[in-house]
């Protein structure tokens, strides 16, 4: 007996230890640089997180340093009108946001998500030497106008400053997808502590951005306005650069998630499954049926003997419900369209609103896309403020660890958005009657319009983030969010259809939007009716939301 009892306990002991050595690892089906699974002492958590941040960071602040003022050196370098100018922009910033689907079909099904970064980054690297290139070699670089003659970009001009800067675009679409993903792929989504780290991450991911994205609103414009455009483009190249280097130093520390083949592929497979198995009926007391997609179960069933090697007649339950996930979460994501078309505001008619604006400090002349600053200075206010006090304080009364759902959280973000465009209204409005009489309005009044935009972005973005990532399958978080991220290319594209339209009806020289000179326009009636738009997505927003039903698969 006593050595069957010795055997019993040493049995419980190599058991316990067996417990215990597994909580050295993560569990969540992630792998190290070797393909082995990851020690939690050693590998990802928060150890991870300063590469990923700074690599995101210094990406932001090349992107930002390029956007931010793009629209100034369509108008003073390639001598366009304002509305051929914003079109231009929001055309490539669109751009910029559609390539993300590329690079996250890539990410899931093929190169996972690391590598799919990496190679990216490549071509955004060499996309953005081409951009610098033109603007500073002779030949490649726009004529300067001779009194009040300003003749047109050459073809060849044009046809290397579009290549960079779509090569840009085609580059960040493999990096915007992944990078949030990648960085909570540091986290165990099986360990509480982590989960809730987790959370965390998102905003200071957020944060990170931000920090980019301020340096080139401020430093960087004033260079370019300063200094020309072969250094203000030469900025960038380095620091893209030096996110790329960042991003490499931190691979022994990552925690690495295996692609698990084409999400698109599984997808169609669910939908085509269920148009062939159409005739089926379904059980009356289907446990298949979670939600009001019926025809989709008819995917999961067998219609055949030949069905059950057939994965385009016959597919798991996993995948059925992985296409429902995706048409629950379609009215939240088309809900984030309207507040695109509002954000894309401060890139390119806030800039042209404050060109008009008295910008001089004595002898300084303050570049209109500078006062970009203070929408990413809201940001890095806000949130540590959400993060610490906000967060811990509507804890109190919602016993969320989050403080907010996710789509509480983008709700206030969409009220603030549209809060931003009435001050910008009522600024305009304001302006334009001074200039009648012959007086003056300081730039410092669009602060307060920044500022708003800002704080939206900081509900509205890390909400969406983090909604998407949780809610979306396993096989499809990079695809799903840059499916989120599709919302901004389709805000951008309509909100250039929006101003092109607005433009012909109301005319292009003494129209709403004047193509020189806004003292001869009504740019407050244009945001008058950006502020329509915003405030009927309120309420379809919020309706969508009150229907969601969360699951995770």
């Amino acid at each position: 007996m006593g050595s069957i009892d010795e055997e019993r306990s040493l049995l419980d002991a190599e058991q316990s230890l067996l417990q215990e050595e597994v909580k050295l690892y993560a569990e969540d089906g992630s792998v190290d640089i070797n393909g082995n699974p990851p020690l939690k002492q050693k590998t990802g958590n928060w150890k991870a997180c300063p590469f990923i941040f700074a690599n995101e960071c210094c990406e932001r602040l090349a992107y930002y340093g390029i956007a931010k003022n793009l629209i100034t050196y369509f108008t003073n370098e390639l001598h366009e009108t304002n509305v051929s100018a914003a079109r231009h922009v929001m055309t490539w910033q669109g751009t910029c946001y559609v390539t993300p689907l590329l690079g996250a079909l890539i990410a899931d099904a093929y190169w996972g998500r690391y590598w799919t970064i990496a190679c990216f980054s490549a071509i955004y690297f060499s996309g953005i030497i081409a951009l610098t290139l033109s603007a500073s070699v002779p030949g490649l670089k726009p004529s300067e106008c001779i009194g009040s003659i300003c003749p047109p970009a050459t073809l060849t001009q044009q046809a290397v400053l579009f290549s960079g800067l779509y090569l840009i675009a085609l580059g960040t679409g493999g990096i915007k997808p992944c990078v949030s993903s990648f960085g909570a792929d540091q986290f165990d989504q099986t360990d509480p502590n982590e989960r809730v780290r987790k959370a965390s991450f998102f905003n200071w991911f957020y944060f990170s951005v931000n920090v980019g994205a301020f340096v080139s609103s401020t430093l960087l414009v004033w260079v370019q306005e300063s200094y020309g455009w072969e250094l203000g483009f030469m900025i960038p190249t380095l620091f893209m650069g030096l996110a790329t280097a960042s991003f490499f130093f931190g691979t022994p520390l990552y925690r690495f998630q295996k692609p698990r083949g084409s999400p698109i592929t599984r997808a169609c497979q669910v939908l085509v499954a269920a148009f062939r198995n159409k005739n089926l009926k379904l059980p009356e007391e289907d446990h298949i049926l979670t939600d009001g997609y019926k025809f989709l179960d008819k995917a999961a069933m067998i219609s055949g003997e030949d069905a059950i090697h057939d994965p385009w007649k016959l597919c798991t339950v996993t995948q059925v419900e992985e296409v429902k996930v995706l048409l629950r979460l379609f009215p939240i994501w088309a809900s984030g369209i309207i507040f695109s078309v509002l954000h894309s505001q401060i890139y390119t008619l806030y800039v042209q609103q404050g060109r008009s604006m008295t910008r001089t400090i004595g002898s300084f002349e303050i570049p209109p896309a500078t006062l970009g600053m203070f929408d990413t200075a809201s940001v890095l206010i806000t949130v540590p403020i959400y993060d610490k006090l906000i967060v811990p304080f509507a804890r109190k009364f919602t016993g969320l660890a989050k403080g907010f759902t996710d789509l509480q959280r983008m709700g206030i973000g969409l009220f603030i958005s549209v809060l931003s465009l009435a001050v910008a209204a009522i600024v305009e409005t304001v302006r334009l009657r001074l200039v009648q009489e012959s007086g003056d309005v300081a730039i410092f009044w669009q602060v307060p319009q920044y500022f708003l935009m800002g704080t939206a972005g900081v509900f509205f973005f890390v909400g969406r983030i983090q909604f998407f990532y949780e809610q979306s399958p396993d096989t499809m978080r990079s695809l799903c969010n840059a499916w989120a991220l599709l919302t901004t290319t389709l805000g951008n594209y309509l909100s250039s259809m929006i101003v092109t339209v607005v433009a012909c009806l109301s005319g292009k020289d003494d129209g709403w939007i004047p193509s020189d000179n806004l003292n001869k326009g009504h740019l407050d009636y244009f945001f008058w009716l950006l502020v329509c738009l915003g405030s009927v997505n309120i309420p379809v927003f919020v309706f969508f939301s009150l229907k969601y039903t969360h699951k995770k698969i």
